[in-house]
């Protein structure tokens, strides 16, 4: 190779990294400016995947076409979510009412109580005092935060209803958009392609499936504790257990902060029964409802599952910590099926809790 070969060889390797990495960088930056469509996209796919696993078994039962029986589960889903807020939401509203009354005077009472003792005297002198904290929380304020990127765009209400008619469109046809982005790749991946679809489609049905029998769980059996122990404002109480159950690991911790300084109202000894409520409901969580849910989804690593969302929950804020679990399983499929099988060849099979391989259904 004479030397002019060599030198074209190495402007052209140059030219290679070069465009590898403008093109990395452009990606990246198209990725950070549009983080907020993504997570709105990501959201309207867990709904989709809600609906259609719903809408699927009466298509099959009645022999409706399946765009009809989307349809006809969205709307009567919408219909039940009406008839709930309209039923629920005048209770619910006077408790958090007295909710937003009653901390402030428990907090005072547990600052009595620590003051007793020497430990509890330093502690609280660093800290704020119940009043201040409670004028710096406010509905908007509150929902700016939670919200999250939602909230940068033209608001909560109309990010909802972006998302649900994004969701009842992938719903209804959604592998029209799965072939589409098929043919992004060369004709003999297509099919792997397809796979890797089919198994995140499988794994984000049973998991969100499960995550809201989860839900459901949890806030109807805190409700019942809650009112057995004569906790007040045990409704509102259990209804925030039920809707934080969504965030695995800091969901039932933020929870039941309210609920322990209400029963310290009562006496020491009912915040403590309160306490002893909460970790019973998490242990039966644990260990009876959320293995019968991996058994047919991919078991996430716990100290993965954590490290996932505080990283998303410092960099997206309240929205990404609420979508941590759900990416991180639609990338343990992607790392497992085109990392580890293909690239690796390690042809390892996702298995559940008695050692079965979980089937795809097509």
């Amino acid at each position: 190779m004479n030397k002019t070969e060599v030198e074209s060889s190495f402007v052209k390797k140059v030219l290679v990294v070069t465009g590898v990495v403008v093109l990395t960088v452009l990606t990246a930056t198209l990725l950070y400016f549009t983080l907020d469509v993504l997570l709105l996209l990501f959201s309207a796919i867990l709904i989709a995947v809600f609906l259609r696993s719903l809408a699927m078994p009466i298509s099959r039962r009645l022999k409706l076409d399946e765009t009809w029986s989307v349809l006809l589960v969205s709307v009567v889903m919408i219909l039940v979510l009406a008839g709930a807020v309209s039923v629920l939401a005048p209770s619910v509203a006077e408790q958090g009412r007295k909710l937003r009354t009653e901390l402030p005077r428990s907090g005072t009472q547990i600052a009595e109580f620590a003051s007793q003792y020497s430990w509890g005297r330093e502690v609280i002198a660093q800290l704020p005092t119940i009043e201040e904290v409670m004028q710096k929380i406010d509905t908007t304020s509150l929902m700016t935060s939670v919200g999250g990127v939602f909230s940068t765009t033209v608001g909560v209400v109309g990010n909802f209803f972006i998302v649900l008619l994004l969701a009842i469109y992938l719903a209804i046809e959604p592998q029209l958009y799965i072939n589409g982005f098929s043919k992004l790749f060369p004709k003999e991946r297509r099919a792997r392609v397809l796979q890797v679809f089919a198994r995140m489609g499988e794994t984000l049905r049973w998991w969100i499936v499960g995550k809201i029998g989860l839900m459901i769980f949890i806030g109807v059996l805190t409700w019942i504790g809650l009112s057995i122990i004569g906790v007040p404002l045990a409704l509102t109480l259990g209804l925030i257990a039920g809707l934080l159950s969504f965030i695995p690991n800091f969901g039932p911790i933020l929870s039941a902060i309210p609920a322990i300084l209400l029963a310290f109202i009562n006496s020491p000894i009912t915040a403590l029964y309160v306490i002893i409520l909460y970790v019973g409901v998490q242990i039966i969580e644990s260990n009876l409802v959320t293995p019968l849910i991996e058994r047919r989804t991919v078991e996430l690593p716990p100290a993965l599952t954590v490290v996932s969302q505080i990283a998303l929950g410092v960099t997206l804020g309240g929205l990404g910590l609420v979508l941590a679990t759900p990416l991180l399983a639609v990338v343990m499929v992607v790392v497992t099926m085109v990392y580890v099988e293909d690239i690796l060849d390690d042809e390892t099979e996702f298995r559940n809790v008695e050692g079965e391989p979980v089937v795809v259904e097509s």
